[in-house]
């Protein structure tokens, strides 16, 4: 395991990959929670202090939008938690491997080449994933 977490806090990370990514299906899903560990592990940028799932879903500033999703809302099924534990186990989906930021920027448009000065790792359907250099998280690596 990656990350401990409370069974209160896998049910936080599974309805959070369901309310950023439901659309795009549970590959996507895997993708952020990707991010969500990626960012419960960096200790680098604004990510200093979230060493809990509970502190990465709540961050404030640089916190998700889909916790002000209806589709964050309800109760994660299992296959959503199944999903969660998958990512907290350390299994990783290119191109969210090292990523710590993600934004869907619309159908029918393109992938900015940064976002929050880390660089395009690439693009699953809707969502452009962003990693550090190398250099800048160690602990992502």
């Amino acid at each position: 395991m990656l990350v401990n977490y409370t069974t209160k806090e896998l049910d936080l990370m599974a309805r959070l990959m369901r309310a950023e990514a439901l659309g795009d299906g549970n590959l996507a899903m895997l993708m952020v929670g990707n991010v969500i560990v990626n960012r419960a592990l960096g200790t680098c940028d604004i990510f200093k202090n979230t060493r809990t799932i509970y502190q990465v879903v709540y961050q404030s500033p640089g916190g998700f939008v889909g916790t002000n999703s209806s589709l964050f809302q309800s109760s994660s099924t299992t296959n959503e938690k199944n999903l969660a534990k998958r990512c907290l186990r350390g299994e990783y989906f290119y191109p969210a491997t090292n990523a710590l930021w993600f934004y869907a920027p619309g159908s029918n448009q393109s992938c900015k080449p940064t976002w929050y000065n880390q660089d395009l790792s690439g693009r699953y359907k809707s969502h452009c994933f962003y990693m550090p250099d190398s250099n800048v998280c160690p602990e992502i690596r």
